[in-house]
């Protein structure tokens, strides 16, 4: 009886997902070479440009969530930076690392905005600019994903076991960026209960997030307590978007992967 209603429930949560986010705008699954990426049009198309393409692969492949998302200040939230091109030219959000000096991997990282742009410099900025256009990239998904460990969902990579295996190294540390942090000790596992009858419960690894996002991404931002249970939440708002769901719809492994956070077996 358990175990017709866990995969009775897997099956719906796997379907009711991609549904609810296609309600009014009908969008579709992306591909896995399109999953976690992100579209800035901010201001872009008021200065006549196309809108900008992030690749969260690529940059997740080099670095840390918590590089960009705390030592830079990229909001969680697409277009909640209002980042501009002056910005860039300063050394902020983008520019802090796109600023034609910066090594990363052995190479140079180009740079991004520019005050006085030449027609030389057209080929640079559609680098970023790209929405619409056939720009050849240097980086190709389908052969790096081809050595990675295999996932179900999302872009196909299980992140997780890549950076345990050694495969990927990403840098939590950016010299003249990033401050140095005092390690702080790593909280135990600890389990959610589940809310429905049958649903295996939740194990919860401080261990595998911190690697990602040290303690800063998720608290205070995401969630607000740092004691167990300060923090209400369900299955409902974390698939808007809170919580969990401020990760797990966009760039990390997708809600669709129930088994991959309730993994405690069912007690008959």
């Amino acid at each position: 009886m358990y175990r017709k209603t866990w995969l009775a429930l897997v099956l719906i949560f796997a379907c009711s997902a991609p549904l609810a986010s296609q309600v009014g705008g009908k969008k579709r699954r992306p591909l896995p070479y399109e999953f976690g990426r992100v579209t800035i049009s901010t201001y872009s198309q008021r200065a006549s440009m196309s809108p900008v393409v992030f690749e969260h692969w690529l940059h997740r492949s080099m670095f840390t969530c918590r590089v960009c998302h705390v030592d830079v200040g990229f909001a969680m939230k697409p277009g909640a930076s209002n980042i501009k091109a002056a910005d860039n030219q300063k050394g902020y959000y983008c520019g802090a690392c796109h600023n034609g000096r910066m090594v990363a991997n052995g190479r140079t990282v180009f740079a991004a905005c520019s005050k006085m742009v030449k027609e030389e410099d057209a080929a640079r900025c559609d680098r970023c600019h790209s929405e619409g256009k056939q720009i050849p990239s240097e980086h190709d998904f389908t052969q790096f994903a081809k050595s990675m460990p295999k996932e179900r969902f999302g872009n196909g990579i299980d992140w997780q076991q890549a950076e345990e295996l050694g495969l990927i190294h990403p840098a939590d540390f950016v010299p003249g960026l990033s401050i140095k942090r005092k390690n702080l000790r790593v909280e135990n596992d600890f389990s959610l209960n589940a809310k429905v009858a049958g649903m295996p419960d939740i194990i919860f690894s401080h261990r595998k997030h911190t690697v990602w996002n040290g303690c800063e991404l998720c608290h205070p931002e995401i969630f607000v307590g740092v004691k167990k249970g300060s923090s209400k939440y369900s299955m409902a708002t974390i698939f808007e978007g809170n919580s969990c769901g401020a990760c797990h719809n966009t760039v990390a492994f997708p809600l669709t992967d129930c088994q991959r956070c309730h993994t405690r077996p069912v007690q008959p």
